[in-house]
């Protein structure tokens, strides 16, 4: 059982899918959550779900392209609680086209807030982590950083950046006792579950497709305490989908 009482985490993207996953996991577990969301309504979706169910969490509009955004969440969160003890680096957007009509804005875009808002988060997070004896980070990445479908060249580039930039903070910010690991999800359905059908779960080792709860559980499992011998790793969340040879019948 994972307890985090007295802990501040910041979950970026928490207004759905994954991202809310995980700040419900959190607040069941005791932490306080800051619901760090660009969209406002379901921002305050999830702050009300985990408030009403007895739960502690804030939502703060944050635009992750913006390092003025990022700079005011910290601040915000340092004044009304005095720490932060984690944060999950989970906003994301992609885009598939190809790569002879990509546009640099489209590029840029995806690049600013998948990857450079995870060095500007995680910077702003460890500079207040460090005086209070450290902390935990974790950075969803994916397994399209480690393998790719057609028109997808710069969501890759973007999560194959954050899991070369994981290893480098944890090197970085291990003397002040921050701990920085990325969780890279493959097949996780936030949609309708039922609606898979049978051949989508067979091609999983594990026998079926993944759920946001799944991620939620390894960034728990990352951001306990007692696990503090795990730094600069990549946690490959697939069902074993990656392992598996495919051949042309």
């Amino acid at each position: 059982m994972h307890t985090f009482t007295d802990k501040v985490t910041i979950i970026t993207g928490a207004g759905n899918g994954i991202g809310r996953s995980v700040a419900l996991a959190y607040a069941q577990a005791g932490a306080t959550v800051i619901i760090a969301e660009r969209n406002a309504e379901s921002g305050r979706e999830t702050e009300a779900i985990i408030n009403d169910k007895g739960g502690k969490a804030l939502f703060i509009p944050v635009d992750v392209r913006r390092p003025d955004d990022i700079d005011a969440l910290m601040a915000e969160t340092e004044k009304r609680f005095g720490r932060v003890d984690i944060l999950i680096n989970n906003a994301g957007v992609s885009r598939w086209k190809s790569p002879y009509e990509l546009t640099v804005e489209e590029w840029d875009d995806i690049i600013d807030t998948n990857l450079r808002s995870v060095f500007l988060c995680s910077r702003a997070a460890a500079r207040i982590m460090r005086t209070i004896g450290g902390g935990a980070i974790v950075n969803i990445a994916s397994t399209r950083a480690l393998m790719s479908e057609p028109d997808t060249e710069a969501y890759a580039a973007s999560k194959g950046g954050i899991i070369a930039l994981t290893h480098a903070l944890a090197v970085s910010l291990g003397p002040d006792n921050i701990r920085v690991n990325a969780i890279s999800p493959g097949w996780i359905e936030t949609g309708d579950y039922e609606q898979l059908r049978p051949v989508d779960h067979s091609q999983h080792p594990a026998g079926r497709v993944g759920k946001p709860d799944d991620v939620a559980r390894a960034c728990l499992f990352l951001t306990t305490e007692g696990n503090d011998f795990i730094t600069g790793a990549n946690l490959v969340l697939d069902g074993g989908m990656t392992r598996k040879m495919i051949y042309e019948p």
